[in-house]
């Protein structure tokens, strides 16, 4: 089936943290992509809003983790691909208005996860956990990031999920927390800080990638919410996935990324800057495993 109607019609959101620009002025830019009118809430997030011509609302908010005098947009629902084009020109136009990153910075994106079961779920967390040496290399996630706020996913979480097969989100929950909490729907709650976040899918009803370092390049953007949305949609296509870690080979890391990439169906035009990105830095050869040894003449 083509890839890109499988993905059709799948929710998703994006945050993305900003510095240079005030957040009047980014709700300012986003306004000049979607129409509408802009607005002031205030509140202890400062928030500034868009409200589209199609009655989506656009925020920008200060986000204590970058400091001052910056701004933290969050998109409204979007779909895939119909709404990629305009979220695209929305990064485009906050670039062009002053909005910069800095190492500070991430993108968090969230996937609906409405159509994931406890076993899909599952299926995603391993799938995760067994390509994340890769995943981590690909994106050169920094270790102050990795020790805070996008930690790796948990052995213990992993090993409970293969022992406990769980069918339903409660289950699920229940080897996330690791104990009965009953603060499932608090925001802050502190297993929120990993790479991929199912705390909120108690909070929001989303799954969180909170793997990537802030960019408002629309091209690398519009990569790290496909290979998400691939992600979670490889893991309600598979009856059964994997766990067991791969080690990270310096010699066939492009290999095994594009190999990674291809199953779970980034082929073809449309995921072809996808692929790009997610394998520049990757050592070894996309087309070999193990350099091929030289004949002698």
């Amino acid at each position: 089936m083509d890839k890109i109607a499988e993905l059709s019609g799948m929710r998703f959101g994006v945050e993305i943290e900003t510095i240079g620009i005030s957040r009047k002025d980014t709700v300012s830019a986003i306004l000049t992509v979607v129409g509408g009118e802009i607005g002031h809430e205030g509140g202890s997030y400062d928030k500034w809003h868009c409200i589209a011509l199609d009655g989506r609302k656009w925020n920008a908010v200060s986000d204590a983790s970058i400091g001052r005098g910056n701004a933290e947009i969050v998109s409204p629902i979007l779909t895939y691909p119909d709404d990629i084009s305009a979220l695209q020109n929305v990064i485009r136009a906050i670039r062009k208005n002053g909005g910069k990153v800095n190492s500070s910075c991430g993108i968090h994106v969230h996937v609906d996860a409405s159509c994931l079961n406890g076993r899909q779920l599952g299926n995603l967390a391993k799938i995760v956990y067994k390509q994340e040496p890769l995943i981590l290399h690909a994106l050169q996630i920094s270790e102050a990031r990795l020790n805070s706020y996008t930690k790796p996913m948990e052995p213990s979480f992993i090993e409970n999920v293969d022992k406990y097969r769980p069918h339903s989100i409660g289950q699920l929950g229940k080897l996330w927390y690791k104990d009965n909490d009953d603060h499932h729907t608090e925001h802050y709650h502190s297993s929120r800080y990993h790479g991929v976040n199912f705390h909120s899918l108690f909070y929001r009803g989303t799954v969180e990638f909170r793997w990537f370092e802030s960019t408002l390049h629309a091209g690398k953007v519009k990569s790290y919410i496909q290979y998400c949305l691939l992600l979670v949609n490889r893991a309600r296509e598979v009856k059964f996935a994997a766990s067991k870690k791969r080690c990270l080979s310096m010699e066939s890391a492009k290999y095994d990324m594009r190999v990674h990439l291809l199953r779970i169906g980034a082929i073809g035009d449309e995921f072809k800057t996808m692929r790009k990105f997610l394998l520049e830095n990757m050592p070894g050869c996309a087309s070999y495993k193990h350099k091929p040894e030289q004949k002698v003449a």
